[in-house]
């Protein structure tokens, strides 16, 4: 009989196991945000799914896809193997019309209607702004870093003086 290996015993088994994301990124805060905007999203649809403002159900169901989306690409980082996208872009616009299209459903929800489920979907919209302010406000940082980072290194920064001075040293 062969040994078990310690350095094998960290691989986890080929099977369902292996669709599971890393634990990196579920501990990671990106990781965190985006389980907690795809759990949000679902609640937010499964309460507008049993209330009176059922009209609404659409905007949680494909926020809690997008959601789940992104967060299984960060996940197996298809963010770098798919360089066209800019990720942090499309994460950013996700985020702001997320946010935007919660409060503005969750103000109508909570004034217009009023059963519980309703009510309930109102007030779980609004913890979702929250995050979904959150989230954009840390990946506008990311953007804002990479465009000052992308301004550095453009050639007409590198002028020397002689192509900058305006006198004549003749």
């Amino acid at each position: 009989m062969e040994e078990p290996d310690p350095a094998g015993a960290a691989v986890p088994p080929p099977g369902l196991r292996s669709l599971l994301p890393p634990r990196e990124f579920l501990c990671s805060r990106k990781g965190q945000l985006l389980l907690a905007e795809s759990v949000l999203s679902f609640i937010i649809f499964i309460c507008y799914i049993v209330s009176l403002a059922a009209s609404f159900m659409t905007a949680p169901l494909l926020e809690f896809l997008l959601a789940l989306f992104l967060f299984f690409a960060y996940a197996f980082k298809l963010n770098e193997k798919f360089k066209g996208l800019y990720w942090p872009l499309t994460d950013f616009l996700r985020c702001v019309t997320a946010a935007v299209i919660y409060f503005a459903i969750s103000i109508a929800a909570v004034s217009k209607y009023n059963d519980g489920a309703s009510k309930a979907a109102g007030v779980f919209g609004f913890i979702a702004t929250i995050v979904f302010a959150i989230d954009f406000y840390i990946t506008f940082n990311d953007l804002v870093t990479f465009l000052k980072q992308g301004s550095s290194d453009s050639p007409e920064g590198n002028k020397s003086e002689d192509e900058d001075s305006d006198s004549d040293s003749d």
